[in-house]
């Protein structure tokens, strides 16, 4: 008996079942991540922790400059965001040489936070779930999205951009209608924060 029981103990707790979490730009990601950690829940950020492994993995700073050029880095070390997306935004190939040095490693550091998670969920955030195939590797996918104008109208208010500035980085993700194909739970964010908030509970605590 004592031997069952020292067995038990040793037993670990079952993996959390990961949730990818993704919208295009003006959906309001991010406020329905933010809602989710009020439920209790943890949210990896992929696209903010790429900013800081870029900065912090001397590995991939080395690749990076090899690929895009030394002024990928400003003179103080810090990866160069606006020089690196004016290499890259109209550069296909670039981009996806760059995302091949970048993903592995967020990867890596998402595969070591899950292993420090208890909660029987956890959240995923990334903007490219569906483009990099990423929801293959969830037990769920749960797209963000809302209609192109209102998605539009926050950009520009929130950023300061134009209309046309807006849209061309719209024109370079996948359409919403295709996401929403691929998705597995979707909330709308067409209204108002409370009805935001009410469908991400709604929806969150009807995962199994």
């Amino acid at each position: 008996m004592e031997e069952l029981h020292s067995e038990a103990q040793q037993a670990e707790p079952p993996a959390p079942k990961i949730i990818g979490l993704t919208g295009g730009i003006g959906s309001g990601k991010t406020t329905v991540a933010k809602f989710i950690e009020e439920f209790g829940f943890p949210v990896y950020y992929s696209d903010d922790r790429a900013k800081d492994i870029v900065n912090d993995n001397e590995e991939l700073k080395i690749k990076i400059k090899e690929l895009l050029g030394e002024e990928s880095y400003d003179e103080n070390g810090v990866y160069d965001r606006k020089f690196v997306a004016g290499k890259v935004f109209n550069n296909k190939d670039l981009l996806q040489q760059l995302n091949e040095i970048i993903h592995p490693a967020v990867r890596i550091d998402f595969e070591n936070w899950v292993k420090q998670q208890t909660k029987y969920l956890v959240f995923k955030e990334t903007a490219l779930l569906f483009e990099l195939k990423l929801n293959r590797q969830c037990y769920k996918s749960l797209l963000v999205t809302a209609e192109d104008n209102i998605r539009t109208k926050r950009v520009m208010d929130r950023d300061n951009k134009t209309y046309r500035e807006v849209e061309a980085v719209m024109e370079k993700q996948m359409p919403e209608k295709d996401k929403i194909k691929m998705a597995d739970c979707i909330i709308y964010n067409n209204t108002n924060l409370e009805d935001l908030k009410e469908q991400t509970e709604k929806v969150i605590f009807a995962i199994e």
